[in-house]
């Protein structure tokens, strides 16, 4: 009797165990989704291509469908499992990091609907195109965070989420460069305004996106270490686990 009560128990640890990864793999998943979004609507925007921020826009649907289907499963876990300790801020990361990965999502699709705003008039994409050169490379660098953030997610590997979040913190400063570049433009000629302000909310978009990316940093420290340190400074958190 012993034999067979701690085989159902292993069989049922084993399950448990399966759930959790693939709730995890379907955050990967999604993340990269999300990922692609990004790199595309920027691409949209810098080659002046309103054909591919239609098609970025159409698939926001797709990185909404991904958050509904992996909250139901980790809703499903919680009921039927009811996860302790590590287990359960596994599942409380998860639902936050989807969360954060659906807004990424949405600040895609509007830099989608920016890109083909400004390409469907001629003059208004003559106008910004000087400022593309540093667009696209702060969103290789927004784009390159997430990445890196992700892949601190799937290896629960909190030393690295830290280093990453001080390291997004550049995106603010390529934020603001960006910004003071695109108003002096805009002063110096009235006609620049409504192209300038569609390249100022691309660009911001792309710089909450890093905050979300620097988000989920936080959640894989309180995964790992079971610390909250959203109001507080990465730095007090321990290298060590």
């Amino acid at each position: 009797m012993t034999m067979d009560t701690t085989q159902v128990t292993q069989h049922i640890s084993r399950q448990f165990n399966e759930e959790l990864e693939n709730v995890r793999q379907r955050v990967l998943a999604m993340g990269g989704a999300v990922e692609e979004q990004i790199g595309s609507a920027v691409a949209a925007l810098t080659n002046n291509d309103a054909d591919s921020a239609a098609k970025v826009i159409e698939r926001d649907s797709i990185i909404d469908r991904f958050e509904i289907d992996i909250d139901e499963q980790c809703t499903r876990i919680l009921a039927k499992r009811q996860p302790a300790a590590g287990d359960l801020r596994l599942i409380v990361a998860v639902l936050k990091t989807i969360t954060d990965l659906e807004r990424m999502g949405d600040e895609s699709e509007k830099i989608a609907r920016m890109a083909r705003h400004i390409a469907e008039s001629e003059d208004q994409t003559r106008s910004v195109r000087h400022i593309y050169g540093a667009l696209q490379h702060f969103g290789d660098h927004v784009r390159n965070i997430l990445h890196k953030a992700l892949d601190a997610f799937a290896r629960m590997d909190m030393n690295a989420a830290i280093a990453i979040a001080k390291e997004e913190r550049k995106s603010d400063a390529e934020y603001e460069a960006i910004a003071r570049q695109i108003i002096t433009y805009m002063f110096e000629n009235p006609r620049h305004i409504t192209p300038g302000l569609d390249v100022m909310w691309s660009a911001r978009a792309l710089e909450r996106i890093g905050d979300h990316a620097r988000n989920i940093c936080e959640y894989i420290v309180y995964m790992v270490q079971g610390k909250d340190v959203r109001h507080s400074s990465f730095d007090a958190s321990s290298t060590n686990n």
